[in-house]
């Protein structure tokens, strides 16, 4: 088996292409998703910023909301930025009509918590588990973890709030790392999946 994991990224809305790069350097095969049969050929997945209402009604219309589910109840690794970090929280303090996650953190999200798009800012910020300098982090209407559950790991805070957040094999940022040029975070991700296989395939 190959040693090069293959990663997704829902290609529904958001900065994909970014993400798909960003994969690339850390050494992953990187895919834009959108159909279930896509889903189930990837050994990990991405979800990126956007809209998060959006990307949820989206993933319902093109079938991939259950099938996403089950995956990431199965274990499949799973990286969520911005408005993925809402998708992977099992509560969202706000949420807009008819607004679903996958679930697969226990974490409660404030939607926007950060302010509108005017108030987009960057800022360095310490992830556990990451070496070197801090990431510098992008934050566009970003959210921010109000609590987490025991299983939940904090990673990283900033300016007294829960930015960054891992359960076993779900990772989540209120923050877009894709942006910057530093890959540090998708290789942590990657890691995370080549991790997953190789403790399948024993």
């Amino acid at each position: 088996m190959s040693d090069t994991p293959v990663i997704g990224v829902l290609a529904l809305q958001g900065d994909v292409r970014e993400h798909l790069v960003a994969l690339a350097v850390a050494d992953a095969v990187a895919r834009p998703v959108r159909r279930p049969e896509e889903l189930a050929e990837v050994d990990g997945l991405v979800l990126p910023g956007g809209e998060s209402t959006t990307i949820s009604k989206l993933a319902v219309l093109f079938g991939v909301m259950e099938p996403l589910r089950a995956r990431v109840r199965d274990g499949m690794p799973v990286y969520g930025t911005c408005a993925g970090m809402i998708m992977l929280a099992d509560k969202i303090l706000d949420p807009r009509s008819g607004q679903e996650t996958i679930g697969g953190i226990d974490m409660i999200v404030r939607r926007n918590a950060f302010g509108r798009q005017n108030e987009s800012f960057e800022a360095a910020v310490d992830v556990e588990g990451v070496e070197g300098a801090p990431v510098e982090g992008v934050f566009i209407r970003a959210p921010w973890v109000e609590s987490v559950g025991a299983a939940a790991e904090v990673l990283a805070e900033h300016d007294g709030h829960i930015v960054a957040v891992r359960q076993g094999n779900a990772l989540a940022t209120s923050f877009h790392p894709e942006l910057t040029g530093d890959h540090r975070v998708h290789r942590l991700f990657a890691d995370m999946v080549r991790a997953n296989r190789a403790a399948e395939s024993l």
